[in-house]
């Protein structure tokens, strides 16, 4: 048997051993944005799951661009120091290659962390967000600040250092976070975006200031490390984006030296209901890849390895993305890779665990 989903690829330089990525994952523990020593333990157990692709977690370009005061940051030098360590123990003990995404929070920052509620940070201890316009998330939350162009080019280069500090600290790519409702995705969507200057109104003004930022990304970054994006299949609320809106954005994206997307959906309003299902997002990764020609990763609630075959091997995207799944089985790919009759990286510590060097287990589905 030939696995497509253990099939290599290439995103600008970086050869990947498979089409399985460990989706960033925010884990509300760093300490003002410097990661800690959960950081160790949680990416070096993935960076051994047989994926071959570790996405860091949502990593805030300005410290009011986090989401809560737990969430991890690449604003300051001790931030980029210490990621350098937990990635050179990654790379020291671990099998895969590492990306990071780069985010702002936008109209959602200043939160607690989920286990605290999730809701926005009270007076005393929140701080000012900001927005393409000035309409809050939803009952309850701040009302952000429309951001001014000195606001938004403020950000662009918040965007450009915590890359030229990724970079430093070792990444193998590069993520931008354009979806979930944080402020890339709020300056596409209708729903988020009121604006009527040059950065509002018609798609392509909506698009405008994601495009200046990935283009500053990619002119800041190495040549060959691949520059990727996160976006938004469906806003599931009516007038919101579609997986049509999505494939014009890909493409845009693809114009100015973004290598891939990974498609995901939801989080631009409080009021939006995604359809939780199996697979959720596969259509719109889908259509997506169709009309974009852009290499393409599908995220949302693939489970099972034979589902997530599927999906690379009838051509719906190019590679799959798990989160809950290598939260509850870190060590999936190797899983799948039984399952699946394929090989799989593994360190040396742990072949003995390898299908071939245990004689009569059963590997059954």
């Amino acid at each position: 048997m030939t696995s497509a989903l253990f099939s290599t690829i290439r995103l600008a330089e970086l050869e990947l051993a498979n089409r399985i990525a460990v989706s960033p994952m925010c884990q509300y523990s760093a300490d003002d944005g410097v990661a800690t020593n959960w950081h160790f333990t949680h990416l070096g157990t993935l960076t051994n799951s047989g994926a071959a692709l570790v996405v860091v977690e949502a990593t805030g370009i300005e410290r009011r661009g986090r989401i809560t005061h737990g969430c991890l940051g690449l604003y300051s030098d001790d931030c980029e120091a210490v990621l350098a360590q937990v990635l050179a123990h990654c790379r020291r003990y671990g099998t895969a290659k590492i990306g990071i995404q780069l985010a702002h929070a936008g109209r959602k920052a200043s939160a607690q962390r989920p286990w605290e509620g999730g809701h926005p940070l009270n007076a005393d201890d929140a701080w000012e967000t900001i927005a393409p316009s000035a309409v809050p998330f939803g009952p309850g939350w701040h009302t952000p600040r429309a951001m001014s162009t000195t606001d938004m080019e403020r950000v662009r280069d918040g965007f450009v250092r915590a890359a030229q500090r990724a970079v430093r600290a070792g990444v193998d790519a590069i993520e931008l976070h354009g979806a979930h409702g944080y402020l890339l995705h709020s300056f596409l969507s209708p729903i988020a975006n009121k604006r009527n200057d040059e950065y509002g109104g018609s798609f392509d003004g909506r698009m405008r200031f994601s495009l200046e930022v990935a283009a500053a990304v990619r002119k800041t970054i190495p040549q060959g490390m691949p520059l990727g994006a996160r976006i938004t299949g469906h806003d599931w609320i009516e007038g919101g984006l579609t997986a049509a809106d999505a494939a014009v954005f890909a493409s845009a994206l693809k114009d100015v030296g973004v290598n891939f997307v990974c498609v995901s959906s939801g989080g631009i309003s409080a009021d939006a209901r995604p359809n939780m299902v199996a697979n959720m997002n596969v259509p719109f990764a889908q259509t997506v890849k169709a009309k974009s020609g852009m290499p393409t990763r599908a995220v949302g609630l693939i489970a099972t390895p034979k589902r997530a075959e599927a999906i690379v091997a009838e051509g719906k995207a190019d590679m799959v993305a798990l989160a809950r799944a290598m939260l509850d089985n870190p060590h999936w790919g190797w899983n799948a890779a039984k399952v699946l009759g394929a090989e799989v990286a593994r360190p040396k510590q742990y072949q003995r665990a390898a299908p071939k060097a245990w004689p009569g287990a059963m590997f059954a589905d």
